[in-house]
Formats: structure tokens, C-alpha cells, sequence
């Protein structure tokens, strides 16, 4: 755009440090349902091939006139099973739903209370494909290997793309907290249960699978030269729990995982759905510069942010509702909320709340690039 002063990579690390910026850095969550979309072909294709869900998240990109950084999101519900991200059953388009439905996750008490001390000698990744994974799933270590595979293949073609188009990946490495993966994996019930009558084996299991994610996600990120990596929550929140619940099983690994992090350099980004209004001050804890909030229309950003001000990045927050049923102009005054009041003294990157929802009205998509590309940060 004329007049624009920095790249991209720059006005995005520019509002990670906490710096003002030639105008707001642009990330929206773009993932492969809501391109396809955009992109005119059916759901069931690109939960069927990572490849065709690059092709569409890309195509957006182009038609649109791109924005300062890309989500990563070319990969199948299947290969989040195959590589231990979704640890749930699931429902596929084209298979088990129409074309045009969403991939959905069904939740049932899969992990059994016997299990947390399995996951705590053995280690995450070791229960989840000796055991685990077939109670939820029929893939063969074949399929897995395939799946792993295809998500490797295609994730190197993205990066050489967005080489060509002078863009990075807003991240590499990603891990869900254990606290969600074992909630995700127990079921909320079970697993609340379990937090109030039997916790010392669900704390030694949150105890060995945070220092599995350090070790491992560490070097990963490190390799990847972006100095980010994706950190997913969504149960932990006061919205669910109180303060004891959230003080003894969550905070203390999140201190963990960010420390180590950061001792290397490293910012985390904190996807956190669901509301966290009784949780942000928590995060004054955390090294100045040491993350980024990604929020998901949920928790009152606008109160968050005097809260962590100078201390944190945010992003988002442009929620789903706005972007598929409201008007080009209503997405357009939130977005410039945002800008004025988030991003009056840089640290903040406008995107959606959480996805751009499946059904995204394209000019509300466009919209809040605009609206984005106008203002200054």
C-alpha cells in the first residue's frame, strides 16, 4: 500500500515488542473451511486434502491483496489425529456430514482415570500412539505415517509460497496445553471431576506432559527462525473454573512453558477461546514482551488491555458474528474501535476472533482488511 513504511515481518514484530507501528499489522485466522468458502468449493475437499486446503487458504490470499502475516492452517481433521493435536473422535465432511458441514469433534470420556499415570511414566506421545489413538480411530501406523507425511510435504510447499509472496507464517511450532488435551481427552465432566476428587494423578500427568512440550517444541521453534509458536487453550478459564482450580492446575506450567521460552527468545502466542476477564491480570506475571493474547470475542479486550497495557500484545478480535451476518460498515467502526483503543500505543495486530467463521460474508472479509490497511498502529 503507498505510503507504508515497513514489510510486513517488520510491522508485525513491531507490535510484538510493543513498538508503534506505520499502520496495524494484519493476521486473520484464516484456516482451511473459511477459504474454502471464500474460495467457492466445498468443505469436503479440504478436509480431504491439505493440499487443496493450501491451494484455497492461498487463493484468498491473492484475491484479496494479502495481509502482513499467514496463519498456518493447510491440514485435514484427520491429520490433527494422526499427529496428535485433536485427541477425540471425529466427524468428517463428505464422510460422516454433508460436503458443506464443519469437521466436528465428538466428546466422550475416552481417557480413563487409570490413564493419568500411564500418560505420566510413558509420556504423552508414547500412550497416545501405543494405545489411545485406536480407541479413537481406525488409522493404521501406516495411515499415520501417510498423514504426517502429506502435512510435511504440504507445509514446505507453504513455506516456499509464502517466500514468493514476501510473507512469513505467523508461527511454526504449536501445542495445546496439557490441561485442554486432558480435558479434551476425559471429557469436560470427567475431567472437572477428576480436578476435585482425585487431582495428584491428573497433576502428575500435567507435570510430565509440560516438560515433554518444552523439549519438544522448543527446538522446533528454534529451527523455524520465526520466534513464535501457538499455545491453545479454551477450558481453563474462571468463565469454567475458580481461582483455586485455575491456580493449581494451569497457571503454574503456563509460567513454566512461557519462561522457557522466552529464555530462549521465543514469544508464545496464547490462543485463549471462551471468556478470561477474571484471569488476564494473571498475566502480569509473565515477562514484559514474553507473549501475545489472541482472543476470541469472549473476554472484553478493551478491559484486558488497560489491564496488560505496555506489557502485552494482543491480538484479534473481530468476532464471528461480526464477519458472517453484520455489514461491511459494522465491521468496519470495530475494527477501528479496536485500532483506537487496543492499538493506540502499538501492541496489536487486528484479525478474527478466533477463525474467520465458516460462513464469512466476503465483504465483511474485506472489510476488515481495509479497515486494517487505513490504520495507523
Amino acid at each position: 500500500m503507498a505510503g507504508e513504511g515497513m514489510s510486513g515481518t517488520e510491522r508485525l514484530w513491531a507490535a510484538i515488542r510493543l513498538e508503534k507501528t506505520d499502520r496495524v499489522p494484519i493476521v486473520p485466522t484464516l484456516l482451511a473451511e473459511p477459504a474454502a468458502h471464500l474460495a467457492g468449493i466445498t468443505r469436503a475437499k479440504v478436509a480431504a486434502d491439505n493440499a487443496l486446503a493450501l491451494d484455497a487458504i492461498l487463493q484468498v490470499f491473492d484475491d484479496y491483496g494479502g495481509w502482513d502475516s499467514i496463519y498456518p492452517g493447510s491440514y485435514t481433521p484427520q491429520q490433527l489425529q494422526a499427529s496428535n493435536v485433536n485427541p477425540m473422535k471425529v466427524r468428517i465432511p463428505g464422510r460422516d456430514l454433508p460436503d458443506d458441514y464443519m469437521w466436528q469433534l465428538v466428546e466422550e470420556e475416552i481417557l480413563q482415570p487409570q490413564d493419568y499415570d500411564r500418560i505420566s511414566e510413558m509420556g504423552i506421545d508414547g500412550f497416545y500412539y501405543q494405545d489411545y489413538l485406536g480407541r479413537i480411530s481406525s488409522l493404521s501406523t501406516d495411515d499415520v505415517n501417510r498423514e504426517i507425511l502429506a502435512l510435511f510435504t504440504t507445509f514446505q510447499r507453504f513455506l516456499t509460497e509464502c517466500q514468493k509472496r514476501k510473507v512469513k507464517p505467523f508461527f511454526m511450532g504449536n501445542g495445546m496445553h496439557p490441561f485442554f488435551t486432558l480435558s479434551l481427552m476425559r471429557s469436560m465432566v470427567g475431567f472437572t471431576k477428576d480436578l476435585y476428587y482425585h487431582p495428584e494423578p491428573v497433576e502428575r500427568a500435567i507435570r510430565r506432559m509440560t516438560a515433554d512440550l518444552i523439549a519438544h517444541q522448543i527446538p522446533l521453534t528454534k529451527e523455524s527462525g520465526l520466534g513464535t509458536w501457538l499455545f491453545t487453550e479454551e477450558r481453563a478459564s474462571g468463565y469454567f473454573y475458580p481461582p483455586a482450580v485455575f491456580e493449581r492446575f494451569w497457571w503454574p506450567y503456563t509460567k513454566q512453558v512461557v519462561d522457557a521460552f522466552w529464555s530462549e527468545g521465543l514469544v508464545t502466542i496464547f490462543h485463549l477461546d471462551q471468556r478470561w476477564d477474571k484471569n488476564i491480570p494473571y498475566f502480569r506475571q509473565l515477562p514484559r514482551g514474553s507473549f501475545i493474547l489472541e482472543l476470541d470475542g469472549n473476554t472484553d479486550i478493551f478491559a484486558a488491555k488497560e489491564v496488560l497495557r505496555g506489557h502485552a500484545c494482543f491480538h484479534g478480535d473481530v468476532p464471528a458474528a461480526l464477519l458472517s451476518v453484520a455489514r461491511p460498515e459494522d465491521v468496519h467502526a470495530y475494527c477501528r474501535k479496536l485500532v483506537e483503543l487496543v492499538g493506540d500505543d502499538g501492541g496489536f495486530i487486528l484479525g478474527s476472533g478466533c477463525s474467520v467463521p465458516c460462513n464469512v460474508e466476503p465483504g465483511n472479509f474485506k472489510a476488515m482488511l481495509e479497515a486494517g490497511r487505513g490504520a495507523r498502529g
